[in-house]
């Protein structure tokens, strides 16, 4: 009996520890994605600056501070370039958070209320795009 319950020990050690490990390496890589995304968008890259944002919230690790900054900078690029009148781009950025918060769901769905407003805004683009030949 000692025998069996030293192993379920040891077992539940090694699979704390690789959680642990997991959520660490994940939580890391999502700062690094972030940041390249912040470096994007001080060179007015913009396809970077999304992609770096999108790749942090696709690396969602609950507790993080990074997804909510992310959606918000993904939010922020869609409301320039509609301030630009480039609806085209702001499309990009309302999909690109849309879609980010759609990828991670899983038993639990985390941005609901940035899907809710992504939809809003993407249907009003796009009924926009279509009035506008060539838009």
């Amino acid at each position: 009996m000692d025998k069996v319950k030293t192993i379920a020990i040891n077992v539940a050690a090694v699979v704390a520890i690789s959680l642990a490990l997991l959520w660490g390496n994940t939580l890391y890589r999502q700062y690094v994605q972030f940041d390249k995304g912040e470096k994007a968008m001080l060179s007015g890259d913009f396809t970077a600056a999304v992609a770096g944002y999108e790749a942090a919230i696709h690396m969602y690790t609950p507790g993080s501070s990074v997804v909510p900054r992310a959606a918000q900078k993904l939010w922020d690029l869609g409301q320039m370039a509609e301030g630009r009148h480039d609806t085209a781009r702001a499309l990009i950025a309302y999909r690109a958070l849309r879609s980010s918060f759609y990828a991670v769901a899983g038993t639990y769905a985390p941005g609901q209320d940035w899907i809710a407003r992504c939809d809003a805004r993407i249907a009003d683009l796009v009924l926009l795009q279509k009035g506008r030949p060539g838009a």
